[in-house]
Formats: C-alpha cells, structure tokens, sequence
C-alpha cells in the first residue's frame, strides 16, 4: 500500500491551517460498479501542472479513465482499480 501512504503524505503536505477546509481527496464508489477518486489541486503545486487524459479499458470490470476538470483530478475505475488509480496520481505528481 504505498500509494496510499504516499497519497496521505501529500494531503498532509498541503494541509496548512486553510486549504483542507474547503479542498480535499474523495474516494468514493460507483454503481456500475466502481471506483471514484477526486483530488482538489487548486492551491497546491499540481494546480498549474499538465496533465495528459487517460482512458484503459481493458474489460468491463478492469479499467481507468483520469483527467483534470476545474482544477479537479478526476479518476475512475473499475472494482479492482482504487491502487491503480492511486498510482496513476502519484506518477503524475512526481514527475517533472
């Protein structure tokens, strides 16, 4: 599970007094089903940062789509996908 220790690093970096009342990390599920995760980049260091739109579809069931919207990285998966997705977010963090 280092994704997600490394995801609980980052949200406590940009914890500072202010940021953490209004933005955050949603992970949530979907109906179809799935997963859903949303992480707020608006007053972090990603905020500025490109991202390049990412769709898997590998089987009904296995799959990802992620991609930026109003500041918003928005990832989805399928039922087996939450680390993936977690990962996906870590690599584009820390790259470049």
């Amino acid at each position: 599970m280092d994704e997600l220790k490394w995801l609980e690093k980052w949200y406590l970096k940009n914890c500072n007094g202010d940021w953490e009342h209004s933005y955050g990390i949603k992970i949530s599920t979907l109906d179809n089903p799935g997963w859903s995760l949303d992480i707020d980049l608006v007053d972090t260091n990603l905020e500025p940062k490109y991202f390049d739109a990412i769709k898997i579809d590998r089987s009904e069931n296995d799959w990802l789509h992620c991609r930026i919207v109003d500041g918003v990285f928005k990832g989805r998966g399928g039922v087996q996908n939450l680390t993936e997705l977690i990962k996906v977010f870590c690599k584009w963090a820390e790259s470049g």
